[in-house]
């Protein structure tokens, strides 16, 4: 009887030492290799914070730009995402912030860009709510070959001659519902 219950009590203790590991592999290890990481590649960002990462700051500065009344301008940027324009501000074009443990990278050059959405496979898009999935369907919600047969497929229609070509119609179709507007 006595064997049974320290076997019992051996596979509890295991058990709970698996499910330690994980939390901290999940809460501490994982994120502080991913910050090592980013900074091997030559990015910069604040360092990781048990839990939270940046998300009290982020709160913080969100709340205090949507108490503010907005300027009459095209620069939303402070009001959107004042945290991301510090970060860049703070640590350069291209940087990370931390949500939780989750490192989010801002990336602003233009030929990385380029690259991240044109490696498909690299650079998965992230998992979406599901009820989004049902609103937002289309070219921002797929992945993979579903992603690349349907940019092939609608590519051709944004061509710049295609475009300019367009442009007449628009102006006539503009006015024709101006008109309209202004008879009514």
């Amino acid at each position: 009887m006595e064997a049974a219950w320290a076997t019992i009590l051996t596979l509890i203790l295991i058990l709970v030492l698996i499910w330690a590991w994980k939390v901290l592999n999940l809460l501490w290890l994982r994120p502080k290799r991913l910050e090592r990481l980013l900074r091997e590649q030559g990015l910069q960002g604040n360092p990781y914070k048990l839990f939270i990462g940046d998300m009290k700051e982020f709160d913080k500065m969100r709340m205090e730009a949507l108490s503010k009344p907005m300027n009459l301008s095209h620069d939303i940027v402070p009001r959107v995402f004042p945290y991301v324009q510090q970060s860049v501000n703070k640590h350069g074009k291209n940087s990370f912030i931390w949500f939780g443990p989750i490192p989010r990278v801002t990336i602003t050059d233009s030929e990385l860009i380029k690259d991240v959405l044109n490696k498909i496979y690299d650079f998965g898009k992230p998992i979406m709510n599901p009820q989004v999935r049902l609103l937002v369907s289309g070219l921002a919600s797929y992945n993979g070959e579903n992603w690349s047969k349907h940019r092939k497929i609608i590519n051709p229609a944004f061509n710049l001659e295609k475009l300019k070509l367009l442009g007449p119609d628009l102006v006539l179709s503009s006015g024709l519902l101006q008109d309209a507007f202004v008879l009514s």
